[in-house]
């Protein structure tokens, strides 16, 4: 008579049979698609030499810089965002309060085309300062600010009531408290989901190709595409996604390296 199993067998059998399903999974992929098409379409070595150094001096050089500056920028709106929702005066918070659900209800693109065309628009004879440059740090920016707002509200929220309560004590003003105590621990709060707003920002980028740019001042997808549409082949495509990997998976890796420290903190 064979005695029951026991939880730790079963969980253990469980296991098994799942790693046995996910890897039988696997082989029946490799064994079905055709790797020499793909590797004739995605994977030619002497296509993809020839990307290099342009695909970095120029498309991720730009993609950074589009990152970078839609980040500072959607940061400091955010953060007056923030304030204003935190703001006793009501139509602060009702400005705040609108601005963060209609710039996180529309998507991305839409800014994007908005920023292009509707600002012209509006604004006869108005330039955007720095060209291209400066449309993608404002449609980035505006979209990222409604996101960060809520961050940085949330991590003010989070500071001990009692740190306002003691530097109001020492005869700090409330401004002076806010500047000095308690926005500082905030940002220490939300540097993780700050960062990782930093990471689908650099994604977002993407979205310049809508505003009509020059070859020096393509990024990542837009120079991948065009180079794809010349040669009839999706080596640059690939090559470019690459690269994006070769930001965002560090960054990643210190998101997560930054929430561990902070919960450990906590």
């Amino acid at each position: 008579m064979t005695s029951r199993l026991t939880r730790r067998q079963r969980r253990r059998i469980s296991q098994g049979v799942q790693y046995a399903v996910f890897v039988a999974v696997l082989v029946a992929v490799g064994l079905m698609a055709d790797w020499d098409r793909l590797q004739n379409q995605f994977a030619q070595e002497d296509l993809a030499r020839r990307l290099f150094p342009e695909i970095i001096t120029t498309a991720l050089r730009n993609t950074v810089v589009y990152t970078l500056s839609g980040f500072v920028f959607g940061l400091v709106l955010g953060l007056v965002v923030a304030l204003m929702r935190l703001s006793s005066v009501a139509p602060y918070r009702w400005v705040a309060s609108v601005y963060i659900e209609f710039f996180r209800g529309l998507p991305a693109l839409l800014i994007f085309i908005f920023v292009g065309v509707a600002v012209p628009l509006a604004f006869p004879g108005t330039q955007i300062p720095g060209g291209t440059y400066g449309k993608v740090a404002l449609g980035l920016g505006l979209v990222a600010a409604a996101y960060m707002a809520e961050t940085i509200r949330a991590g003010i929220q989070a500071v001990p009531k009692g740190q306002m309560e003691a530097a109001r004590s020492l005869g700090f003003s409330h401004g002076r408290a806010m500047v000095s105590v308690i926005i500082p621990q905030a940002f220490r709060i939300v540097i993780p989901p700050l960062t990782n707003e930093l990471v689908l920002l650099f994604k977002d980028s993407s979205l310049v190709l809508f505003l009509g740019v020059t070859l020096n001042e393509r990024e990542l997808t837009k120079f991948g595409r065009d180079l794809a549409s010349q040669t009839a082949n999706s080596t640059p495509i690939l090559v470019a996604g690459l690269c994006y990997l070769l930001v965002t998976v560090p960054l990643s890796f210190v998101v997560r390296r930054l929430e561990a420290r902070t919960g450990k903190g906590r």
